[in-house]
């Protein structure tokens, strides 16, 4: 049967990287940026396009730009595929880093579970395996809000985006200004509650650590009143036999601290 200071940390833990994962799917299925940028074509013709974008579906809105307004849904990778290579490339790195957070936060709870119900502590399937799990998972999230924003920063995904969708060549997109959306935020508490998995799982482990090595402690450190019992009783009953610091006095000629040995030849 496992102890009870097992099973406990171990159903929390499962818990919190359930809403972790739970967050973790709906930010997949959201919108994460909204770009919005300025449309030069000609000097009476100036308008405005938004391009709203998820991680596998967006949509373009345009505003004469460069001369009539138009609304196009668009799937991501099927658009990304026909720019520049190195935005498709992030961006697909960004999911692939996102399916490993669900992977490793889904083998974290089956782990927690099994704690939970078994008592594997020392093994690959105890904290180990949580800890391992959920540290992936929080660095490959930390890893997409980085890579995500500078694809978006520092690539013209965006406007080479509006230019394929709309098949438009003769207009400059300028003054682009960047929104970052609900599903880019999530992310944040994705990565918080794995961090805190690890942090309660290892607090718990920590205190158990202690109260074992404490219930083990060896015999030397145990109080004089269990190490001597006899001469424990032999001070009640004839305080004049023993010494201050809690012994027998001897009464050997030689001295009170001569303790005399026996050799047998």
């Amino acid at each position: 049967m496992p102890v009870s200071y097992n099973t406990q940390p171990a159903g929390i833990g499962a818990k919190l990287t359930a809403i972790s994962i739970s967050l973790l799917g709906y930010a997949m299925s959201t919108t994460w940026s909204k770009t919005l940028m300025d449309c030069e074509g000609t000097a009476t013709n100036n308008g405005s396009a938004e391009i709203t974008m998820g991680l596998f579906n967006g949509n373009l809105q345009r505003n004469t730009c460069p001369t009539f307004g138009g609304e196009e849904a668009f799937s991501v990778f099927p658009e990304l595929t026909a720019i520049e290579k190195t935005p498709l490339a992030l961006h697909g790195l960004c999911v692939v880093l996102l399916a490993v957070c669900l992977l490793t936060s889904a083998l974290s709870i089956l782990i927690s579970l099994y704690n939970s119900v078994s008592n594997p502590y020392e093994t690959y399937m105890g904290p180990n395996g949580v800890y391992t799990c959920s540290s992936i998972s929080a660095c490959s999230s930390v890893l997409v809000l980085i890579i995500y924003v500078l694809n978006l920063i520092l690539t013209k995904m965006q406007e080479e985006l509006v230019a394929s969708i709309a098949e438009i060549t003769n207009v400059k997109l300028t003054h682009k200004m960047l929104e970052m959306r609900l599903g880019y935020f999530l992310l944040i508490p994705y990565a918080v509650l794995s961090l805190l998995a690890i942090l309660f799982i290892y607090l718990y482990d920590h205190a158990a650590y202690t109260h074992r090595r404490e219930q083990e402690r060896p015999t030397e450190d145990a109080p004089k009143e269990i190490m001597m019992p006899g001469i424990t009783e032999a001070c009640e009953t004839d305080t004049s036999s023993c010494r201050a610091d809690g012994g027998l006095q001897s009464s050997s000629p030689l001295g009170a601290d001569f303790i005399p040995v026996s050799v047998k030849i």
